[in-house]
């Protein structure tokens, strides 16, 4: 039987206009492109030191297991703090918290590029990831609570298509900057280069972004965001830096208690949902089909994608000896594939439903397959041209995946709760990035040294072509009509 999904009519409240463009709160065109932008910087920045890594270990003398530090530190304070961050902005109005973030991005991203040492940067990425959990969840939440109807419809598709694009440009604009060494700058232009774009954005904001806030503000849930966080940690924290370390008696340790938290977790929020409190994250959210059934689905996406750009681009500059800038530019194909078919899909799946995320899940994995075959026919010099095809056919399925899922997660979620409901789809999808990086990028960085380059990076392809396929298999599982 056909399921469909539409947005459920809300009755006017002061937490989102759908009365008219015009309207004093509603976002406009350059709102949008502004909040668009705040959406970009966290995500390009996840991405971006992907290439800088070999350049900052020399430079700062940082060993494999600091080296993860600088991206993991980032990814685990960025998925702790997200639903946190929705809250927040629910209670204290989404416009503030998206310029208080979006300064705190700017601020720690300086404090990045100007780091002396290696363990500094740590903590400063530590801190760029806890700014980022303050602003991005106001994006999705401004969207919904400011939009309606096409507008919406059209604003979530170019979210979702933002998000992509800006998870391979971001790995594109770090090998170009590290290699241009601008001023002498080296990898830390990768990071100073958010300041003039936060100042930019800090002034659109306060021109064009809208003050939205939920009708009846939540009181923040401090058991469950304890819960929640003890929860990530002990399953990301041993997870990316277990290899590097050699395994300790922490890890397993951590890895153990992760059960325990996350059930504590859940069950504290449910025992709070049907007492009528306010939990962190309202189990009642997870009866929404839709948001049940895309989350599920973004997990096994977002990990292969993220572990997919991490080996790459090791692969490509420890065992093709290519430069930071030729290993950045080698998925230009995937990036410019990825724009022009993410301005179809809204046009797709008005006429073939999603259906389309189906036929996307299945152009990806030919891609994958041909990345891989790319690779297995000759190496350390690939088949480039098989390779860059590959890249462009891979990113095409995945314009026709990301931004169709993210606008089917969110369809449902009641505009009251649309800044819990950001967090908790954004904090599904930063988790399952960092578990990429985790899994994927252990995998290859274990076998290389028993099966050589090629043989690790073939094999891993192939374990995320399975992904791959287990998304094709979620996706018919998907309401047939995005309303």
């Amino acid at each position: 039987m056909t399921e469909s999904l539409t947005t459920p009519t809300q009755s006017p409240s002061p937490d989102r206009s759908s009365a008219s463009p015009a309207s004093p709160s509603a976002l406009g065109d350059l709102g949008l492109f502004t909040v668009l932008l705040g959406a970009a910087l966290p995500l390009i920045d996840f991405f971006i030191v992907n290439v800088a890594l070999p350049t900052i270990g020399r430079d700062l003398a940082a060993g494999e297991a600091v080296l993860e530090l600088v991206v993991a530190g980032y990814g685990v304070s960025y998925a702790v703090l997200l639903v946190l961050g929705g809250r927040l902005g629910d209670l204290f109005g989404r416009r503030r918290l998206f310029l208080w973030g979006m300064a705190a991005f700017g601020v720690t991203s300086l404090a990045c590029g100007l780091a002396p040492d290696a363990w500094t940067l740590v903590v400063a990425r530590v801190a760029q990831g806890a700014a980022s959990a303050a602003m991005l969840p106001q994006v999705l939440a401004t969207i919904q609570s400011a939009t309606a109807g096409a507008r919406r419809a059209r604003a979530m598709s170019l979210y979702g298509a933002t998000a992509g694009l800006s998870m391979v440009a971001g790995q594109i604009l770090g090998g170009v900057l590290v290699s241009a060494d601008i001023a002498g700058t080296g990898w830390r232009s990768v990071f100073l280069v958010n300041v003039p774009v936060v100042v930019l954005g800090l002034v659109l904001t306060a021109r064009s972004v809208p003050e939205t806030r939920s009708a009846r503000p939540e009181p923040v849930d401090g058991a469950g965001t304890v819960l929640l966080a003890v929860s990530l940690l002990t399953l990301l924290v041993p997870l990316t830096e277990g290899r590097a370390a050699g395994w300790p008696l922490w890890t397993w340790l951590a890895l153990a208690a992760f059960p325990f938290a996350a059930t504590a977790f859940y069950l504290v929020e449910r025992r709070a949902d049907r007492l009528g409190r306010t939990p962190l994250v309202p189990p009642s959210l997870f009866g929404l089909t839709s948001l049940r059934r895309g989350l599920v689905m973004i997990l096994p996406f977002s990990i292969g994608f993220s572990g997919f750009m991490f080996v790459i681009a090791v692969a490509l500059q420890e065992g093709a000896r290519l430069g930071p800038t030729a290993a950045g530019l080698a998925l230009s194909p995937m990036a410019a594939v990825f724009f022009v078919v993410s301005l179809a899909g809204p046009r797709l799946v008005a006429r073939y439903g999603t259906r389309v995320v189906t036929v996307g899940g299945v152009v990806q994995g030919v891609g994958i397959a041909l990345i891989a075959l790319a690779v297995w026919r000759a190496w350390p010099e690939p088949d480039w041209p098989l390779l860059l095809t590959g890249a462009a056919v891979a990113g095409g399925g995945q314009a026709l995946q990301l931004p169709i899922v993210f606008r089917i997660v969110l369809s449902e979620v009641p505009a009251a709760r649309a800044g819990v409901g950001s967090g908790v789809m954004i904090t599904t999808q930063q988790s399952a990035l960092a578990l990429g990086v985790a899994t994927l990028g252990s995998l290859f960085l274990g076998l290389a040294p028993g099966m050589g380059m090629r043989d690790a990076l073939v094999t891993t392809l192939l374990v995320q072509l399975a992904g791959v396929g287990l998304t094709v298999g979620l996706s018919l599982r998907l309401p047939r009509v995005v309303g």
